[in-house]
């Protein structure tokens, strides 16, 4: 094994212990007009009773949804948590549980009329996803993605798996510069976030200061996230206005902004982040957490943990639901380890006396998306979609797993129609097993709501083959006659004739066309 219990154990500590440290002390001010702050330590009086943080607050419920189901967490199980217990409405929050309750799925809940899905609430909820799967980012990316489709899209999504990937193999790396180069390597080379990253880095390799950095990070990719409660008058007259939501490059290259600047030195790197403003308890909450993961609970001050005295206040949650939730950050951490055999592989991981040891990854970097010859024989070669094909999934694609089947439909747009309009909808199903399998075919059955017409027919079937990355696709059109319902909708019965398993998948659509002004 490559980490000790004992060590792993003080590295989930110190990451938890830095997420409390970085939200409270920059909790008081995350809405203030941009600006340049001159933070040293906590503004307020605490005697061992921080203020909640939506940082934390809700991994404490994705942790329950993690202890109940193990690795089967996915988007779908986290949807359903967060409309029974997390109770905010503010931005993505709200907009992501809008979309829940009318009947729309991941991703498409995280990117329908959502303004803020390229924000940081998706991002700051990572830290549960690296500890879960510690030196293995390609385990952590994939939920982390999984957590963010739900409330988020695009450089929300490119932000948290970023973010999950270096803190996962920060258990495995020192490194802060590795870690930034593996983070980048599971999110598009072009998207924003990976280029307010490399901003930042440029900055700080030609010698500029920390202030100039920043300067240049808001200009080039500015963010609205300090300005909700300011009027345009009052706005910074040197700083451009960034689009409302587009939030996640600029707080992200604080965070590597504080890391690089802050050389090693807890104070340094957190109040560095803090003092550049924005979302300024999120960003000090992950640097926080990204510190205390690469250098353990022992290195970080004693001046920072003894206000808190280790214990979690929340915010967010329904407790009402008598949810467990953990108070300390001694009983996270317990729960966290207990949970680490279900997110590895069985090879991965081995009993000690009083916990877990864990191997890392052979590579912390994201695989190319085809590892293999597509179409080659399939045997001991995984069909799971590589996490770049995840990340790179057009916000329409909703996906399911039946079993051994992996299956996607596509939308193609937005699930909005009129009457009389045709709408023609891919899916893809493909076998998910790794070993030789009988190749068989494919049978869809397709049941509509009334004034829905399904022209193509209503049974549809194709050969499955077991070869290396192969798919069976169909086109599935559909008219809509008449707009008589709230929605309407499409069932998908889907069977691998000879075999157990199988499915149903749904389609929905909204009657119609709408703009938000």
């Amino acid at each position: 094994m490559d980490i000790s219990y004992a060590k792993l154990r003080d590295k989930i500590l110190g990451c938890w212990n830095g997420k409390n440290v970085g939200g409270v002390l920059g909790g008081p001010y995350e809405e203030y007009p941009r600006m340049v702050h001159d933070v040293h330590f906590y503004l307020q009086d605490i005697n061992g009773n921080p203020p909640g943080n939506d940082d934390l607050d809700l991994q404490l419920v994705w942790l329950n949804a993690a202890e109940q189901y193990g690795k089967r967490v996915d988007a779908k199980i986290l949807a359903d948590y967060w409309i029974a217990y997390v109770y905010p409405n503010w931005s993505e929050y709200g907009m992501g549980k809008r979309n829940l309750r009318s009947g729309m799925q991941p991703p498409l809940c995280g990117y329908i009329d959502n303004p803020y899905k390229d924000s940081n609430g998706s991002w700051i909820r990572t830290e549960l996803w690296a500890c879960m799967a510690p030196g293995h980012p390609e385990i952590a990316a994939r939920y982390a993605y999984e957590d963010a489709i739900v409330d988020h899209a695009d450089e929300g999504v490119f932000s948290t798996v970023f973010i999950a990937a270096m803190e996962s193999a920060a258990f495995a790396v020192s490194d802060l510069r590795e870690l930034i180069r593996i983070g980048l390597s599971y999110i598009p080379e072009d998207c924003l976030t990976a280029q307010a990253v490399r901003l930042v880095e440029s900055c700080y390799d030609a010698g500029k200061d920390w202030k100039q950095t920043r300067f240049e990070l808001f200009t080039q990719f500015p963010g609205t996230f300090g300005v909700g409660f300011t009027k345009q008058p009052d706005l910074p007259k040197d700083l451009p206005a960034g689009t409302p939501g587009m939030d996640a490059p600029n707080n992200i290259g604080i965070i590597v902004l504080g890391l690089l600047y802050g050389e090693g030195d807890f104070d340094k790197s957190l109040c560095t982040a803090v003092n550049c403003g924005e979302d300024t308890d999120c960003t000090g909450a992950t640097v926080g957490a990204l510190f205390g993961i690469i250098h353990g609970n022992d290195a970080l001050p004693e001046k920072w943990l003894a206000p808190l005295d280790g214990v979690i206040n929340t915010c967010c949650i329904d407790l009402s639901t008598t949810i467990p939730i953990p108070t300390t950050v001694q009983e996270l951490t317990d729960r966290v380890v207990k949970c680490i055999p279900s997110f590895l592989d069985r090879n991965d991981f081995a009993f000690e006396d009083n916990g877990v040891a864990v191997s890392f990854a052979k590579d912390m970097y994201c695989e190319p998306e085809y590892v293999y010859i597509p179409h080659i024989a399939g045997h001991k070669k995984s069909n799971r979609l590589p996490v770049k094909t995840l990340v790179a999934l057009s916000p329409f694609c909703v996906r399911y797993e039946f079993g051994t089947l992996g299956v996607i439909l596509d939308y193609g747009t937005e699930p909005f129609v009129e009457q009389g309009e045709t709408r023609t909808v891919k899916l893809t199903v493909w076998d998910y097993s790794k070993f030789t399998t009988t190749g068989q075919w494919v049978d869809v059955k397709l049941y509509a709501d009334d004034g829905v017409v399904l022209p193509g027919g209503k049974c549809l079937s194709a050969p499955l083959m077991t070869t290396y990355q192969s798919r069976a696709v169909f086109e599935i059109p559909v008219t809509f006659e008449s707009l008589n319902a709230h929605t309407l909708n499409v069932l998908l019965d889907i069977t691998v004739p000879g075999r157990p398993t199988s499915g149903t998948a749904k389609l929905t659509f909204y009657p119609g066309k709408h703009t938000i002004v």
